[in-house]
């Protein structure tokens, strides 16, 4: 195992520096010169503007950029924003925690709902419900995403007026607040995290119980934690801007998760229908277990494989964010920064987003491999 990581790692080290050399000629490629900002500007002379230029690099040869820009990405030096006048690694870990609880949110939804759905229809096939859930997938999972979005929005949020129409916030309700919204958003994240940590420890405590008392034993501790969740958010008097940003996700993470769940339901079906056949399932079967305890702890385990690779690099591709979604939510994430600076020629802070999310998205390649040995021992690296 050790021996196949080095070499996955090797490989994985080999395509950075492929897609660091792509995205950076992609961007040389670009129309226009980064200069334009400070020669159409009158307050410099040829001297200063000429000044900037050494300053940015852009005096050197294009191999001598390229060699410069990938020093500066192997020290964590990503420059300055063109446009926000500021260091874009910190534009970077502002936007981020946005993209990520967005879109890690709707994909832990639709993967779980797919899962579900997907093993329940191969279980039962031939069935009414295979035909509704599997009409229903395929329809959200073909529909055209800004036309989705734009009915969730004209129905819910503009007819119906459940929920707001865009942004991250309601800048009324925070106009006189005196902490900022990324603040509590980070505390959210806090909130977040404590509560998964709760949960997967009272997983494992939940295995000591008998099996009858586990479902009563799950309810306890979730309501545990989301009391204590909110009686810590009432004593801070921070939960109703809490509840504001939470209200904001509602739609996006809505729009995602219908047009998400549907593959993940047809991949597990499929998957669900070849391990059915096995021998060991037929085994389990043959012994008189439940047809529960078969379909579950036999069967949908073998069956989560591809799934779960299928998760893990879509959790690699969650750093990116979605440009359609949040651009049509007015959404300040990733997706949205990677859609303004590119149309503004910020070049600093376009290079800083595409080379941060294709780090994410080579890691998760590799996760998904060594996944794969930990979740099947039949499968073994030479």
């Amino acid at each position: 195992m050790l021996k196949y990581m080095a070499h996955r790692s090797l490989q994985i080290l080999v395509t950075l520096f492929l897609y660091l050399a792509l995205v950076f000629f992609l961007m040389q490629a670009l129309p226009g010169d980064i200069t334009t900002y400070y020669v159409l500007n009158p307050h410099f002379t040829p001297e200063q503007q000429e000044a900037i230029r050494r300053q940015l690099g852009l005096d050197q040869g294009l191999l001598g950029q390229f060699f410069t820009y990938l020093k500066n990405f192997f020290t964590g030096n990503l420059g300055v924003s063109f446009q926000e006048r500021r260091p874009v690694w910190d534009i970077i870990l502002e936007r981020l925690p946005r993209t990520v609880v967005l879109f890690l949110t709707a994909t832990l939804l639709s993967f779980y709902i797919g899962f579900l759905l997907g093993k329940i229809i191969a279980w039962k096939r031939g069935r009414l419900i295979e035909y509704m859930a599997t009409l229903t997938g395929i329809t959200f999972y073909t529909a055209f995403t800004p036309l989705l979005a734009l009915i969730l929005i004209w129905v819910f949020a503009f007819s119906l007026g459940w929920f707001p129409l865009n942004s991250f916030v309601d800048h009324d309700l925070w106009r006189q607040v005196p902490i900022s919204s990324n603040t509590v958003f980070n505390y959210m994240i806090v909130n977040m995290v404590l509560l998964a940590l709760w949960l997967v420890a009272a997983h494992y405590m939940m295995r000591a119980l008998r099996p009858r008392l586990r479902p009563l034993g799950y309810l306890v501790a979730l309501a545990l934690s989301l009391g204590a969740s909110a009686l810590w958010w009432k004593e801070t008097g921070l939960g109703y801007l809490a509840w504001d940003i939470a209200w904001h996700m509602v739609l996006p993470v809505l729009t995602v998760t219908l047009i998400s769940f549907g593959g993940t339901m047809l991949l597990m079906r499929d998957s669900m229908l070849e391990t059915v056949r096995e021998d060991y399932v037929l085994a389990a079967r043959a012994k008189g277990l439940p047809e529960r305890v078969v379909r579950d702890k036999h069967a949908a385990r073998t069956a989560l494989l591809p799934v779960m690779t299928s998760f893990v690099l879509s959790i690699g591709f969650v750093f990116n964010g979605g440009i359609i979604t949040e651009t049509l939510f007015s959404w300040p994430g990733i997706g949205l920064t990677l859609l303004t600076s590119v149309q503004g020629n910020d070049y600093p802070l376009a290079v800083g987003a595409f080379v941060f999310t294709g780090v994410f998205a080579l890691i998760a390649h590799l996760v998904a491999d060594i996944l794969y040995a930990y979740l099947d021992p039949r499968i073994q690296y030479e």
